[in-house]
């Protein structure tokens, strides 16, 4: 029998709040997390909307001089880390320290270091460059200073599959602590690509919204005024642990991890495979690891980027998987959120659990005027309260990559 896999911690950091408490509450409340950008000048840029996080303080996290050492991505992954360890009230020792993993991953990485330091050698030359230029930002980083700041000598790791990167994460970090390679990982997502060459670069692709004068109404999933995704930055990281490590130590449990699929399109670098397969597919690869039916499913937190095709394809995913005229409740959280690219799997997982633990599910916000082709119950503009034992989310990146997790709710 494979060993059983359990939450006992989680730390959220996105554009509604700067902790899980506060993410929760607005998700609930349905506020969104959209406004214009702060963080550079987009006087010439076609969008100037983003879900920043606000009021943000490394310093809370990290010591001073440790921080020019690290990218934005990775102040956010400290933070939610920070977070989820002290939920969990886990504590890494001598006797089970080689025991304790980190899989944290992130779709970009280090823009902001990136383009500072380009404009530091273009300026100075290459002894303007800071020798933690490096360090500070390739993807790895945020796994590797996790892993110091707790002294985790498990398996360290990083995926890198664009928007599906934290979902994978915490998936693959489930599956080492099954094959017994750990008995905790530290696992999940960050990304902060709201940066001029972040922005620029999906605007160029004709990705965003560019509904600039209605931030808050930017992100609208389903709805027939939906011109494209909202960028947002965050992390989300969970403490996944051996039921018996967890129980024997007195863990908070929060759900259990059930299942994980993962499967490529190999389609196109963009466009969701026709019809919706390679989503229905992976869903599938899921339910069949959970060993169990597609019936038992009673929530869906969906990929729902907002943009025109992939909302089509993702509902007729769902039906592939749950029926035509299935009636499950599937919202996007990312109404409210934005997407975090390589931290959205991570930031909703977190949000799923959340929603088995008290019983609600968060609504898809600005569904004002539904898609005729988008018609399932997404959960439209208002949190619900509903029973409901098993839930899956959904991830899916760029270049094909999807991944779906399913979490069962704890009741023992």
């Amino acid at each position: 029998m494979s060993r059983r896999v359990v939450v006992t911690g989680l730390g959220l950091i996105c554009g509604v709040g700067n902790t899980s408490t506060e993410v929760w509450k607005n998700i609930v409340a349905g506020r969104s997390g959209v406004a214009k950008i702060t963080h550079f000048d987009t006087t010439d840029f076609a969008c100037s909307i983003a879900a920043e996080v606000k009021g943000f303080d490394p310093r809370n996290f990290i010591e001073q001089k440790e921080i020019k050492k690290m990218a934005r991505f990775i102040h956010l992954a400290m933070a939610a880390a920070a977070e989820a360890m002290t939920m969990s009230d886990l504590k890494v020792t001598p006797e089970n320290d080689t025991r304790v993993g980190v899989h944290i991953g992130s779709g970009v990485g280090g823009f902001d270091v990136i383009e500072r330091e380009y404009q530091n050698l273009l300026k100075g030359g290459p002894r303007k460059i800071s020798p933690f230029f490096i360090p500070a930002a390739i993807v790895n980083l945020a796994a590797g200073q996790v892993s110091i700041r707790y002294g985790a000598k498990g398996p360290n790791e990083a995926t890198c599959t664009a928007c599906t990167t934290s979902a994978h994460a915490i998936g693959d970090a489930y599956k080492i602590i099954q094959r017994e390679d750990a008995d905790v990982m530290i696992a999940g997502g960050s990304e902060a690509a709201i940066t001029p060459m972040g922005v620029g670069g999906f605007a160029a692709m004709r990705a965003l919204s560019l509904r600039n004068d209605e931030p808050e109404k930017a992100s609208r999933p389903w709805d027939s005024g939906r011109d494209g995704f909202v960028i947002g930055e965050g992390a989300g990281i969970l403490i996944l642990e051996e039921l018996e490590f967890a129980k024997d130590r007195g863990a908070p449990i929060l759900a259990e991890i059930i299942g994980y699929g993962m499967g490529a399109d190999a389609y196109h670098i963009t466009q969701p495979s026709e019809g919706g397969e390679g989503a229905s597919r992976v869903m599938m690869n899921a339910i069949k690891d959970a060993k169990i039916t597609p019936a038992d499913i009673g929530y869906v937190n969906a990929h729902g980027t907002s943009t025109p095709i992939g909302d089509v394809l993702e509902t007729k995913s769902i039906k592939r998987v749950f029926g035509d005229q299935s009636k499950i409740p599937v919202s996007s959280t990312k109404s409210m959120t934005g997407h975090l690219l390589g931290g959205a799997g991570g930031l909703e997982a977190g949000i799923t659990i959340l929603a088995l633990r008290d019983q609600i599910l968060p609504p898809t916000i600005n569904l004002e005027t539904p898609d005729p082709e988008c018609d399932l119950d997404y959960v439209p503009n208002v949190a619900r309260k509903a029973a409901v034992d098993i839930a899956l989310s959904n991830s899916f990146g760029f270049g094909g990559t999807n991944g779906s997790l399913i979490f069962r709710r704890w009741t023992e």
